[in-house]
């Protein structure tokens, strides 16, 4: 198996984060016009040791906080004991301002309690700005090792995941062709005959699916997303041949549809039929079996098209995150025969490479995935269906 890890993209920039805690509001204005003339800073801004701790219970991963000592109510030493006793902001880098004497012992106890440095007011602006810079640095890359470590583990999650699929769901339907095959070699009655070449006909398409969708998975991995070919489509056709297509499967399920409106537009129509089939597929499978499964397709309005599907049951609210992740929910039902867990992260991805989104709502015993696709996808760029 091809090795399914890429080079790992790098983080989306972030804002730095710097907490300023001065009760002088000129110098809070100072030290902010300062430390933002570096792009990229988000500064929080603080005049009391209570205020700052309010501004940290909201704001996590601050990368620099620069405490005056001498404040009414909360001094600095004693907001840093509170900071350092809290494992969300431990390990905030601490630098102490004072305009005290030098004579005092407040540099001792500062570095005591955890200050990376102890300035002494009137502070050069020039020296300031590049300590501050250093640690704004070290917390950049901070966040690119740690999105760097979660790219890689997701690589390795992938990779087993697919170990997985070649050990047992890939076996399962071969077994059974292999155990067809075998009866037919033995020549049987011929009224068996029918039987186990369906049998063969329908585990190898099974395989031939589940082989697409890792293949799929493989490209989106590769090339950061899949590519389309798009070409004028009629959705209300594609639609319909779908819907006829999965009712036959399962004749005991009503499926509902509405199609109103404009339903042409330039899109990969080849790639539009795994996200209907997959949506579809998702509510006869799992949605309530008393409850109609109802698609929507509504393309009144002028610039979009908008593909609903709804079926009765809820989905757990800790789930709903994560219904777009690949090789979601490998646990198998009882009597249910599921694939990979890869139909609804494919679906996302050919959703969001023809520039459109995907949303999914679970409440008050209803399921909605909606839709949302431009009239036209975007250029097209090569498909690596081949």
């Amino acid at each position: 198996m091809n090795d399914l890890t890429s080079p790992p993209q790098p983080p989306p920039a972030e804002r730095i984060k710097c907490l300023l805690v001065d009760d002088v509001q000129e110098n809070l204005i100072a030290l902010e016009a300062l430390l933002q003339q570096r792009e990229g800073i988000e500064i929080l801004k603080a005049q009391s040791g209570p205020e700052a701790l309010e501004l940290l219970l909201s704001h996590s991963d601050v990368a620099l906080a620069l405490l005056d000592v001498q404040m009414p109510e909360m001094n600095g030493f004693e907001l840093a004991e509170l900071m350092r006793g809290s494992e969300r902001t431990r390990h905030i880098p601490l630098i102490f301002m004072t305009a005290g004497s030098r004579e005092q012992n407040w540099q001792f106890r500062g570095y005591e309690s955890g200050a990376v440095d102890f300035l002494y007011k009137p502070i050069d602006p020039h020296m300031l700005a590049t300590k501050a810079q250093v640690f704004f640095e070290l917390h950049r890359r901070k966040q690119a090792l740690a999105h760097e470590l979660h790219e890689r583990t997701q690589a390795l999650r992938i990779n087993e995941m697919f170990m997985a699929v070649l050990s047992h769901d890939l076996r399962t339907p071969l077994m059974s062709i292999t155990a067809a095959a075998t009866v037919l070699k033995r020549q049987p009655d011929a009224d068996k005959i029918d039987a186990m070449a369906d049998r063969l006909l329908s585990s190898s398409q099974r395989m031939s699916r589940m082989i697409e969708d890792l293949l799929d998975v493989t490209r989106i991995r590769q090339a950061g997303g899949l590519g389309l070919q798009p070409g004028p489509t009629d959705m209300q056709a594609l639609v319909q041949r779908i819907l006829a297509e999965i009712q036959a499967s399962y004749p005991e399920r009503r499926i509902d549809s509405t199609l109103q409106g404009d339903l042409a537009g330039t899109w990969d129509g080849e790639r539009l039929c795994q996200v209907v089939t997959n949506l579809v597929g998702n509510a006869v499978h799992h949605g309530t079996e008393t409850e109609p499964v109802r698609v929507l397709l509504d393309g009144l309005r002028a610039d979009t098209l908008v593909l609903q599907v709804s079926n009765g049951g809820t989905i757990a609210p800790d789930l709903l995150p994560h219904l777009f992740d690949p090789f979601r929910g490998r646990e198998r039902a009882p009597g249910r025969q599921q694939g990979l867990g890869l139909g609804l992260f494919i679906a996302n991805q050919i959703v969001l490479a023809h520039g459109g989104s995907i949303e999914v709502s679970s409440q008050q015993g209803v399921t909605h995935f909606r839709v949302e696709l431009p009239r036209a996808a975007p250029c097209p760029v090569r498909d690596r269906r081949a």
